[in-house]
């Protein structure tokens, strides 16, 4: 996967319509799908679920408080979603009532994983996490250069 920030539409039905470049770069029929740490959903490519979730298991204790709270929020409410024969996905209720997914949404991709957003949460959170965004540049600052 690529790339890129789109605008789409959670329909009545709770299906969301795929960009046709998105999912033509998958590999596969099918994302997982589950929360993420913020207001959003995760959607991973199958093949990166597995090592994704493989490797928070192994990083998160059963017995750690704040391990199980990761397992529990991360891993127990994933599930893997088919496209429909339009690229649709139908977007589990319980799913979407998490990331308080309203009619328009806003779906970033990013290389291994995709996130999606309830548009005016992602415009809220974009504005309250502006200043945070310039001290998180300002650390890379002196690690990336061009």
């Amino acid at each position: 996967m690529n790339t890129g920030e789109f605008h789409i539409a959670l329909d009545d039905k709770g299906r969301l319509l795929m960009p046709s470049r998105i999912r033509n770069e998958l590999r596969g029929n099918s994302v997982v799908i589950t929360r993420a740490i913020d207001r959003c959903l995760w959607a991973f490519p199958p093949d990166e679920w597995r090592e994704f979730s493989a490797k928070l298991m192994s990083a998160s204790s059963p017995f750690s408080r704040r391990g199980r709270l990761l397992q529990r929020r991360i891993v127990a409410p994933a599930q893997e979603v088919e496209f429909d024969k339009t690229g649709r996905l139908n977007i589990p209720k319980s799913l979407q009532e998490s990331a308080e997914l309203a009619r328009d949404c806003t779906l970033l991709v990013m290389e291994r994983y995709m996130e999606v957003w309830d548009a005016g949460a992602y415009q809220a959170y974009e504005a309250e996490s502006e200043a945070e965004l310039q001290e998180a540049a300002e650390e890379l600052g002196g690690l990336v250069s061009f």
